[in-house]
């Protein structure tokens, strides 16, 4: 899963903003001054507590003509700060309790790769400047004990996986279609139509050059990407208030111009993604649902894949979860 960084804007403009939308009564430059605020705000919430865990499952399964069940796989994982990184430590595979020294090497394996991960970031900080800090300032009563506190510069997969769009901010891209309530609060629903959300601008400056070399020797997957740009809808519904997403879908409303389509056509895409507050005013990701189907000689076969995280809770000792 990739990952862009936002830029800033002005909080009083964009309460301003979130003001005229909450009225019913934005503009463009107002909606537009809104969601460049909602993007920023996007990043707010995981470093806010310094110390928490929580538990995942992942599922996914392939079904074949008729809806019949022909695969599928759940996994459970409990997350939990270690050496100020948060790991994920599995604990059940297909309702099968792993053994304490399977579980230690994933999590050790696990660790390094997010230490290699975070070392390679701050490297890449321009010379002078301080690794970019993801979240707000650590809340007076954290834990002081450092082997528990959060100084992980890279947003943990828990989080990068919730934000698996990484739709940038796009001027005159927003349209404001109403209201809707959702667990009891008003929220703004907003369509997006995405022009570089498929774009190779989305990655890394090095990441670019590549592709742009690439692109002067053969055009053809630019002009992929702006197709699937162009059939893309994303939906958002958001707290004005907080300028917070909780919710979002994705649909890829026609596929049909997809290489390969006499052999496999690829019928629907929807994707989604839901936020919740397990703590008082802190956003973290509740589930995120994913689903393709494809259309072939023998039939339609569909895949669902979903990713549930709950039992959030402050820890209050760095020693392993059991």
């Amino acid at each position: 899963m990739t990952r862009i960084k936002w830029g800033t804007v002005s909080v009083v403009l964009a309460l301003a903003a979130g003001s005229v939308l909450a009225a019913g009564g934005s503009t463009q430059g107002d909606l537009d001054a809104f969601m460049q605020k909602v993007i920023v705000r996007r990043d707010d919430n995981w470093k806010k507590f310094q110390q928490y865990v929580l538990d995942e499952r992942e599922q996914i399964e392939l079904r074949g003509p008729g809806k019949l069940p022909i695969w599928g796989d759940r996994r459970d994982y409990t997350w939990y700060t270690r050496d100020g990184f948060f790991v994920r430590s599995p604990v059940r595979a297909n309702g099968v309790t792993l053994g304490e020294d399977e579980r230690r090497r994933y999590e050790d394996r696990f660790l390094q790769t997010e230490k290699r991960r975070d070392a390679r970031l701050r490297a890449n900080a321009k010379p002078g400047e301080a690794p970019p800090e993801r979240g707000a300032a650590v809340e007076a009563d954290a834990p002081e004990d450092s082997q528990g506190l959060i100084r992980q510069t890279r947003e943990p997969q828990f989080i990068s996986s919730a934000y698996f769009l990484k739709f940038k901010f796009e001027e005159g891209k927003y349209a404001l279609v109403g209201r809707e309530t959702i667990d009891g609060r008003e929220l703004l629903k907003v369509e997006h139509y995405p022009a570089m959300l498929f774009s190779k601008e989305q990655n890394s400056r090095q990441h670019r050059r590549d592709m742009d070399i690439k692109r002067k020797e053969d055009n053809y997957e630019a002009e992929l990407e702006k197709m699937l740009n162009k059939v893309s809808i994303v939906t958002l519904w958001i707290e004005p208030a907080t300028h917070q997403i909780v919710k979002y879908d994705f649909n890829n409303v026609n596929l049909d111009f997809l290489p390969g389509a006499w052999l496999v056509r690829l019928t629907d895409a929807k994707a989604s993604m839901t936020m919740h507050q397990p703590f008082p005013d802190v956003w973290l990701p509740k589930n995120i649902e994913m689903y393709f189907s494809m259309m072939m000689a023998i039939g339609e076969f569909d895949v669902r894949y979903r990713i549930t995280y709950d039992n959030y809770k402050l820890a209050t000792a760095t020693a392993r979860i059991k």
